[in-house]
């Protein structure tokens, strides 16, 4: 028999402090390949700080992090090659405003994985036909609107082969009815296969795609269970009340 393969994420133990406000407490989570997990929770929970120790955007106090049983590198050429390999996406686009929608998706090929700029340019334009915006290739970020900035943003992580998605809150800066294209793109990722861990105040989405659903409060996980068990029957005085005060508007 072979041995299973290790999770895509594996978290152990991890405490993070803002000076002397605690952020993260004992975070134990693991992410199969995947697998998509949504972490939700109130405002000031720890989720966007959770999803950014993944990459190291912040690092840690205490606990290890590994991302496809590879311990999370201090920095250097080491942590470069791992955001390489995990792909984010914020709730700011991020997107280079210089460079054309084409070019900001070509960028990480080129420069990090070092393809060939012909190769990158046939790639880029596949991914944003993937998300749904080869149309808008030859445009600069600031011609686009937010759901299609975003999509560009997510084409662009999808440029390296990530093998796993970081997901921000990627539809909170975006106007209601652009919110959509943006979760439909997610959905058809998770549908594809994609090992996801997504920050998300969208409970429909959550309902839809995720494996799991993880609920923070105060820093710490204090639920973790599928999207049916907890949106129905939530264990926690805490997640009933998130969900009571969510569900209702």
């Amino acid at each position: 028999m072979t041995a299973a393969p290790p999770p895509m994420i594996r978290m152990v133990g991890v405490n993070k402090h803002f000076g002397s406000l605690q952020v993260l407490k004992d975070i134990d989570l693991e992410v199969d390949r995947g697998q998509v997990v949504v972490v939700l929770g109130p405002s000031g929970s720890g989720k966007s700080t959770l999803c950014r120790t993944i990459n190291r955007l912040e690092p840690i106090d205490e606990g290890s992090i590994e991302v496809d049983g590879q311990p999370l590198p201090v920095e250097g050429r080491e942590l470069a090659r791992l955001r390489a390999d995990v792909g984010m996406v914020f709730q700011q686009f991020n997107l280079f405003a210089h460079k054309t929608i084409a070019e900001n998706v070509m960028l990480g090929p080129v420069k990090v994985r070092r393809q060939g700029k012909r190769e990158a340019h046939q790639s880029a334009m596949a991914l944003l036909e993937r998300v749904g915006i080869t149309d808008q290739a030859d445009k600069y970020p600031a011609q686009l609107s937010g759901g299609q900035q975003q999509r560009a943003a997510i084409a662009r992580a999808l440029a390296m082969h990530p093998k796993v998605m970081l997901f921000d809150e990627p539809t909170s800066a975006l106007d209601p009815e652009m919110v959509q294209e943006v979760l439909d793109v997610m959905t058809a990722l998770a549908r594809d296969g994609m090992t996801m861990l997504v920050v998300t105040h969208e409970m429909g989405f959550a309902r839809r795609a995720a494996h799991r659903v993880v609920f923070m409060s105060n820093g710490e996980i204090i639920e973790d269970s599928v999207p049916g068990d907890f949106f129905t029957a939530p264990r926690s005085a805490r997640a009933k009340d998130f969900l009571g005060k969510i569900l209702t508007h």
